[in-house]
């Protein structure tokens, strides 16, 4: 019997699709403190500002803000302190080898628990200039018109 996979959506970043253009995503685990933990079991984080950066041979995450736990004494993190990705070996290497291309850069998409245990799906990402992101918008909105005509002729066919 095969084991049910259980994914509870804790932040996304919806504006990165928006403003990069997503080349490659991973999926990697966090290193956090038990306050940190409890903070996101409560459903506040925000990716907005954040970035990847590889250091040393290790994946950091930076600027992720993970408020304060409220029931949390002297023990508490600090909001936006760098944090620890768990990546494998092969991947790190491979991000190293294509952060080496200017303008590529690492963004947080979204943060969630998995099996109960904190992930973060990172992209490998080129930012957009403001053309690319009205071509993409006009691209999209072309793809909804054509849609709903597609779907109008298809109600008057039938009726």
């Amino acid at each position: 019997m095969a084991k049910e996979k259980s994914q509870k959506l804790i932040a996304q970043h919806k504006k990165a699709r928006h403003d990069y253009l997503i080349l490659d995503t991973y999926e990697c685990g966090l290193v956090l403190t038990g306050t940190e933990v409890k903070s996101l079991r409560q459903g506040r984080a925000s990716l907005v500002d954040g970035f990847g950066q590889i250091d040393g041979g290790e994946a950091w995450l930076h600027n992720v803000h993970i408020p304060e736990y409220s029931q949390g004494t002297w023990t508490n993190h600090s909001a936006r302190r760098k944090r620890k990705l768990l990546m494998h070996r092969e991947e790190i290497d491979k991000l190293v080898g294509k952060l080496q291309e200017s303008g590529l850069t690492l963004v947080p998409l979204k943060l969630y628990f998995k099996d109960g245990k904190a992930k973060v799906e990172i992209a490998l990402a080129r930012g957009k200039r403001e053309y690319d992101k009205r071509q993409t918008l006009r691209e999209k909105q072309d793809r909804r018109e054509a849609e709903r005509t597609m779907s109008a002729v298809r109600r008057r066919q039938r009726s």
